[in-house]
């Protein structure tokens, strides 16, 4: 049992929840909760840490078994109150964290190829928020994207507000950071011939009267600032979602949610 905060194993996983540079430096990230920890896959998992006396518990002894079962080579530590409280970023934590590594996507894993269906894209600039990126990230998987595209001066992905918000679809829908998206839009149009559309002001068509069924990409922009002029202009096509009221714009996970379930429906 670790019984102190200033054994190193503590020591790096309280710098994962709080540093974004160890968890890329690292390529790991801590996932907290006993459903969210079960939601990793095996091979992902590093490390598995519980409260003391989780496991003398029916749901924990379940809990290990399936953890042994499904990450054989993952260590399982068990840790005191007091050390597992200052592991954790939530306020009231569950009792049980892992320390996992994080997935390696590419392009064509994002726009689908190899699979039956067109590239269902989602490209996301300088988002901020991480309910609305972990909110996309699951309504991605809801709505069949076949992956996200994500700017580097967006909301760390790994961070750990956005992998609870995604509700275990990060593990889910193929997704990659990059840190020139001008020119990952340029090859999308240029190599893939995915058509881009950007919800803007210039925009003469209303988003369910266009035709999605064909390679879809759309870019969904900074929560104040909206997309900037220079990735808009790289749009394929612009188009508007109907407001009434005063509204100028939508929240940005609502925007992405209606073109990427209207983009299921199209599809069904």
């Amino acid at each position: 049992m670790i019984t102190s905060t200033n054994n190193n194993q503590i020591k790096n996983i309280i710098a994962l929840n709080k540093k974004a540079r160890e968890r890329k430096a690292q390529r790991l990230f801590v996932v907290e909760g006993i459903r969210a920890v079960l939601e990793v896959p095996g091979e992902l998992l590093s490390a598995v840490y519980y409260i003391e006396g989780f496991a003398a518990s029916v749901e924990g002894k379940e809990f290990i078994n399936d953890i042994i079962e499904k990450a054989p080579k993952a260590s399982i530590e068990e840790v005191t109150a007091n050390v597992f409280k200052s592991m954790c970023d939530t306020v009231t934590p569950q009792g049980v964290l892992a320390v996992v590594r994080m997935q390696d996507f590419t392009l064509q894993d994002v726009l689908g190829i190899g699979s039956k269906r067109p590239a269902h894209v989602v490209i996301l600039e300088t988002l901020q928020d991480p309910g609305n990126m972990g909110t996309i990230i699951r309504t991605a998987e809801g709505a069949g994207a076949t992956g996200i595209i994500i700017n580097s001066t967006s909301v760390d992905l790994y961070s750990p507000k956005v992998v609870r918000s995604t509700m275990g679809s990060i593990f889910r829908v193929p997704h990659i950071i990059v840190q020139d998206l001008a020119a990952t839009i340029k090859q999308l149009e240029d190599e893939y011939w995915v058509d881009v559309y950007a919800a803007h002001l210039k925009g003469y068509r209303y988003y369910d009267e266009m035709d999605f069924t064909g390679p879809t990409a759309f870019m969904i922009g900074n929560e104040g600032n909206g997309l900037s002029d220079e990735i808009s202009e790289l749009a394929t096509s612009y188009l508007k979602i109907p407001m009434e009221g005063q509204l100028e714009s939508l929240n940005a996970s609502v925007a992405a949610s209606l073109l990427m379930y209207e983009t299921h429906r199209q599809r069904k």
